[in-house]
């Protein structure tokens, strides 16, 4: 496949289909994932060209579904689940936290569980309750959990086939309301590790650390700041756990400012441990302190008044203004 245009959808389509192509052990299950091809038609026409053995429509029933994953796991599949929405993983939280996460430790490494579970994440596409939840930090806060997520089409074309392959349980966030954004995917382009975070925007004034769906409204709030003569350098984490910090203590370093940005709540959110970490290893190098850009501390508000909730490019650029005022 040469450099196309997709969605995010599509590509992560397509890096599906190269997966299960790829092992014959790798299965995808969850709810209207095969038929139906997923509410967002993420797996549209894989059960129609690898069966229904490997692309499987379950019962309504997380914590079946997760189960189940554990199961095939231990007996040398690679299970790919698919949480319809993430307000539904809670049923399948013990699962994932009792099982998941601990079998490789509680087997002293002699047992792993090479499972991935697909969850849709984030606000912004009108939903009703239950549809538009933050959990990440849920499962960063889990020992024995990888938690990773893709904001454009060629991360997630080539993240998805990594966690897939990888030995190790990875859950896996994907921005719905990115899904129909478009970019260029190359198939044959070397991969980026999996578990790196990289530069999006170069920039020398503030650093903005983001990730998912916050990843587009700060590189939107960066070229608005550059109107206005000042370079944001953002930097898209996509590894939530591990993090990898380097980049964001090196730009850090560099720019003496930094603002973080997710959808979720502020308290005890990933942007709490950036901004200790940061604070911890670049203390000297800091012109002020490091600021959140957040949803805020109440459960996710009606649809029709998302748009008050979420992050936007002004509350990014009112906290970017803010880290000169000291």
């Amino acid at each position: 496949m040469a450099t196309e245009v997709l969605t995010l959808g599509k590509a992560l389509n397509t890096g599906l289909r190269r997966a299960l192509d790829r092992d014959p052990k790798v299965v995808i299950m969850g709810e209207d994932v095969g038929k139906l091809g997923g509410v967002f038609r993420i797996t549209d026409g894989l059960q129609k060209d690898f069966g229904e053995n490997r692309v499987i429509d379950t019962p309504l029933a997380e914590s079946g579904i997760i189960g189940t994953a554990v199961g095939l796991a231990l007996r040398g599949y690679r299970p790919v689940c698919e949480i319809q929405f993430d307000g539904f993983v809670y049923p399948a939280y013990d699962q994932i936290v009792s099982q998941v996460a601990k079998m490789h430790y509680r087997s002293r490494g002699m047992v792993r569980l090479p499972i991935v579970i697909r969850i849709p994440f984030g606000g912004g596409i009108g939903a009703v309750e239950h549809h538009s939840e933050s959990p990440e930090a849920y499962f960063a806060h889990t020992p024995g959990l990888k938690v990773v997520t893709c904001s454009n089409p060629a991360d997630g074309h080539t993240m998805i086939q990594q966690a897939i392959a990888s030995d190790d349980p990875i859950v896996f966030l994907e921005p719905k309301r990115r899904y129909w954004e478009k970019g260029e995917v190359d198939a044959e382009a070397e991969a980026y590790p999996l578990h790196s975070a990289r530069v999006a925007r170069p920039g020398t004034d503030v650093t903005v650390v983001a990730y998912g769906p916050m990843v587009r409204t700060a590189l939107d709030a960066a070229t608005a700041a550059a109107e206005d003569g000042r370079e944001l350098e953002v930097i898209d984490l996509r590894s939530l756990s591990p993090l990898d910090l380097g980049p964001v203590h090196e730009s850090v370093r560099r720019t003496g400012r930094c603002v973080v940005v997710h959808e979720a709540p502020s308290n005890v959110g990933l942007g709490a441990e950036i901004a200790a970490r940061v604070t911890e290893e670049c203390f000297y190098s800091l012109e002020s302190p490091v600021l959140r850009v957040t949803g805020f501390n109440t459960p996710y508000p009606a649809a029709r008044v998302e748009e008050e909730y979420l992050p936007d490019l002004d509350r990014v650029l009112d906290a970017v203004d803010r880290t000169y005022g000291w």
